[in-house]
């Protein structure tokens, strides 16, 4: 009984201090965490979403089959970067070195990458896209014969795209100190003027002008940014309070139009904040490409792994109400709204479903839970819908409308002839005949 019990003490004690050795193993949880993997069964679901076409950066994806094509492009691109500086290559490996623990701890996984790698990795990655950016923002003084990217304009597209993967990320400090710590001494004035905030302003405008953010949002929101998917995220956001949501029910576009709401292209610079005043529902220009599904599943993987906020889950669930169908979509295109680069209206109401799928709804922290009830108190409005009818019915043209018009004048001249008529009489039928030929001359109308 003895022997058993020493056999039992010695297997607990060989598993605890199996499971301590683990203790130190684990990735060091930290406040700068911000890149990482999408969730594997958004993956499956959503293949292509989330995989670069050309390049990578950072460790998740490091020494990839099909990316070693753009490792000669780096190393390039490294080299034209020293040259323009008299910063050794020596003291850029020191400075990302010093970094190490912190761009590690940037990252949700622990990176097994060892430290001479993993440093390596970071500069050239970093001052590739410095690079490109630099290239990008003052094209003209560059030999572009010479660059193999901007010879092709697909390719640098391809590029742009890839920059805005969940999992392609860099945090944006270390591409702020490098190129902060090449400007101390140049050989030329080439980055005079120029900053790593305004190379990732005009990178991001690149990216796609269908994002229509302005510059000065770039470079309000750059200090904030962890890295360029977070910029957008940052970009896009209003700054109003949220309120609880009532129902779950929202109208469409078609529904609202026919209540009576006008549709007007929003005045806000920022593309999530819709508005509705006085009948009027503005909502802010959005650009349908190809690549819209994907920056949008990106953005809210990284707000739901990342933020506090739900303003991109909240945009897509209410662009998922308003418009729900084909028709929804072209009312949108028709007011200047929408921009519609795919195939046909009912692709557009087709991404809107397929996104909100995997989002997720907070009834007591919705941001549109106010748009919401307004809308739905206007259009319960029998007024509202009393006019709306009138306008279709009768004022949808301009014929129509001055036919109505004119319909109107002439009722009103008829009463009061009548009525002076009537004046003038005796007869005590008089009022009746009065009546009779008013309810005459409106039939005939």
């Amino acid at each position: 009984m003895d022997y058993i019990e020493e056999h039992k003490s010695i297997i607990i004690n060989e598993l605890a201090t199996s499971l301590r050795k683990r203790f130190k193993k684990l990735h060091p949880l930290s406040d700068e965490c911000c890149i990482y993997r999408a969730p594997q069964r958004r993956c499956q679901l959503n293949e292509g979403l989330y995989t670069s076409t050309v390049f990578s950066v950072g460790p998740l994806h490091h020494r990839r089959e099909e990316f070693k094509a753009m490792e000669e492009f780096k190393i390039r691109y490294l080299q034209y970067f020293l040259q323009r500086t008299k910063v050794s290559m020596e003291h850029f490996l020191i400075f990302t070195k010093d970094r190490e623990t912190r761009l590690r701890n940037c990252y949700a996984e622990n990176i097994k990458q060892g430290s001479h790698e993993f440093v390596k990795m970071i500069l050239l990655d970093s001052v590739f896209l410095i690079e490109f950016s630099l290239r990008k923002s003052i094209r003209d003084q560059f030999n572009a014969p010479l660059d193999r990217i901007f010879t092709k304009p697909w390719m640098i597209y391809d590029v742009m795209v890839d920059t805005l993967l969940l999992e392609n990320q860099l945090p944006l400090f270390i591409l702020e100190d490098l190129f902060d710590l090449a400007k101390i001494e140049m050989h030329s004035n080439i980055y005079e003027g120029l900053s790593m905030s305004k190379l990732t302003c005009d990178l991001c405008k690149g990216m796609g002008k269908f994002l229509l953010i302005e510059d000065k949002l770039f470079e309000e929101q750059f200090p904030k940014a962890q890295h360029f998917v977070d910029m957008i995220r940052l970009c896009f956001q209003p700054s109003e309070e949220i309120c609880e949501l009532k129902t779950l029910v929202a109208p469409t576009i078609t529904e609202l139009q026919q209540a009576g709401v006008k549709f007007k292209l929003g005045s806000s610079n920022h593309l999530f904040d819709l508005r509705f005043n006085d009948g009027t529902l503005e909502i802010p220009k959005l650009t349908i490409v190809d690549r819209t599904k994907a920056l949008f599943r990106n953005l809210h993987d990284f707000e739901a792994l990342n933020s506090v906020t739900n303003y991109v889950n909240d945009y897509i669930r209410i662009m998922n109400y308003l418009v729900s169908g084909p028709k929804d979509v072209k009312v949108l295109v028709q007011n200047g709204i929408i921009e519609n680069l795919l195939s046909d209206s009912e692709d557009v109401s087709t991404l809107f479903q397929n996104l909100q799928k995997e989002t997720g709804i907070d009834s007591d922290n919705f941001y549109y839970s106010g748009l919401i009830e307004d809308l739905k108190a206007y259009c319960t409005s029998p007024w509202h819908k009393w006019k709306a009818t009138l306008k279709h019915n009768y004022f949808n043209t301009s014929w129509a409308s001055i036919s109505v018009i004119a319909t109107v004048v002439l009722l009103i001249l008829i009463i009061i002839q009548a009525v002076f008529y009537c004046h003038q009489q005796v007869d005590s039928t008089c009022t009746d005949i009065c009546f009779a030929y008013i309810s005459l001359v409106l039939l005939d109308c």
